[in-house]
């Protein structure tokens, strides 16, 4: 692999009496990884239950190496949401931020979700995760990943941290900001992106993340929590651009996080290297900041942020929702006493986080969890719905184990026939698991099962 020369020089002033080691993993393959779901299922159940051959990755509790000779992307149990393929360094940045349930959260540069997915699953069912990606196309498949996930207190959105400021000053308890950059840390595994260093180097990408940076401060909350990271080396985007930010931030200051033994220091106090000599990963660059102050969240204050024009969720008493709909939430406990959260737009139904201020003129991809949708005045749960529930939450199910063909053929989006012992199925709609996970939806009738999983979601 030819690298660029001044790429080659800056590696040798960093690296000193390393850099002929650095240079030689370039003849060794990337690490591949997964990182387990812990929403969904334990590390320990996970662990029985996969088929796969799995080596821990030592920085982070849920994640694991795999072969590449493994079909991980095949296996029914990816369809479920037990898993997320991420390269094992990437995993560092959301294992560092020390989320808690009941946080308001913004990961400011989401797509395409590896890291968003980890906020989700730490936060539980209480707070906010905002995921925030500039690239509409690149929003899409964020949003298809928190909803495989089972993430329902989300916002999706699609805007420059500018715009967000007029919404969201302040409002955030933790803020992840895995920024652009030049891409350094990954030529190993992606030698495509030597290309791109040259066309724009890491002065280019210093001026966005730095601009990041900025509006990212007046996002966060007083006493809150940022973390920032890169996959590159380069000290104009790692190392320079934090000691800006703390120049014109005097109320930011570094903070120690969690390391790990073959984590390399940095220049800065604090932040972490991580060299693909030394570690089974990708090379990559993390900084922990609080912001000065106590942390009180907008949503219990009792005035809101300037910009916060209004506070709840916007329902007016005429708002109907569908008969077989209400027939339908009183089959799940979990929804009990929540309808007041539920809000319909343009035939779709929501669950709503609380406390979301008036949007109407942000690009946002989704708000909360999508129920389902009234056709021909009936309602059809959905796809993200069906990956937020249990096996448990719905009294119809059928869970189809991940080495029966069936299973495949359900991904595939065909119809399904039952065996004697599941004839019991009523009419109507079944939640369709593997190994108890669910899937999707289908139909009971007739001895077969009428496929409902989402289209744009199946296995070709």
């Amino acid at each position: 692999m030819k690298l660029p020369q001044s790429f080659t020089s800056s590696m040798r002033e960093l690296l000193g009496t390393e850099y002929e080691e650095y240079l030689a993993c370039f003849d060794e393959p990337s690490a591949r990884g997964l990182r387990v779901n812990t929403s969904k299922i334990s590390v320990e159940d996970f662990l029985k239950l996969t088929p796969f051959a799995l080596e821990p990755i030592p920085w982070t509790k849920n994640g694991f190496y795999y072969s590449e000779d493994e079909a991980v992307t095949k296996h029914p149990h990816y369809y479920a949401g037990l898993y997320y393929i991420q390269e094992p360094s990437a995993m560092i940045p959301a294992s560092r931020l020390p989320v808690e349930p009941g946080d308001w959260v913004l990961d400011l540069c989401a797509a395409p979700g590896g890291k968003a997915t980890e906020l989700a699953v730490r936060l539980g069912e209480n707070g906010l995760l905002a995921a925030n990606d500039i690239s509409n196309s690149r929003a899409k498949g964020l949003l298809k990943n928190l909803e495989l996930f089972g993430c329902g207190n989300m916002l999706v959105l699609s805007e420059s941290p500018e715009k967000l400021l007029e919404y969201f000053e302040e409002c955030f308890d933790k803020i992840l900001i895995d920024a652009p950059c030049s891409g350094e840390g990954m030529f190993r595994r992606e030698p495509s992106m030597i290309k791109s260093w040259e066309n724009r180097g890491p002065e280019y990408y210093a001026g966005i993340q730095r601009e990041i940076l900025r509006c990212a401060v007046k996002l966060l909350r007083p006493g809150g929590k940022l973390l920032y990271s890169t996959c590159t080396f380069s000290e104009i985007e790692n190392e320079q651009t934090i000691l800006r930010l703390l120049d014109g931030s005097p109320d930011m200051m570094l903070i120690p996080m969690k390391g790990y033994e073959s984590f390399s220091k940095s220049r800065l106090p604090h932040c972490i290297r991580v060299y693909p000599h030394k570690v089974r990963g990708e090379g990559h660059f993390a900084a922990l900041l609080q912001k000065e102050g106590t942390t009180c969240g907008c949503q219990t204050k009792e005035t809101t942020p300037k910009n916060l024009r209004k506070s709840g969720i916007q329902k007016t008493e005429t708002q109907k929702f569908p008969a077989d709909f209400l027939e339908f939430l009183a089959q799940i406990p979990r929804l009990k006493n929540r309808l007041g959260q539920m809000e319909i737009r343009r035939n779709r139904i929501y669950l709503m986080p609380e406390h979301l201020p008036d949007m109407s003129s942000l690009r946002f991809l989704r708000t909360g969890l999508l129920m389902g949708e009234c056709v021909r005045n009936r309602f059809e749960p959905s796809q993200a719905l069906a990956m937020w529930l249990t096996k448990d939450d719905f009294p119809q199910t059928l869970s189809l184990a991940s080495d029966d063909d069936r299973a495949i053929r359900y991904l595939k989006g065909e119809s399904v026939a039952l065996t004697e012992e599941e004839a019991h199925l009523k009419k109507g709609w079944v939640l369709v698991c593997t190994d108890g996970y669910p899937l999707g939806w289908a139909k009971a009738a007739g001895g077969m099962l009428k496929n409902k999983y989402y289209p744009g979601w199946r296995v070709q």
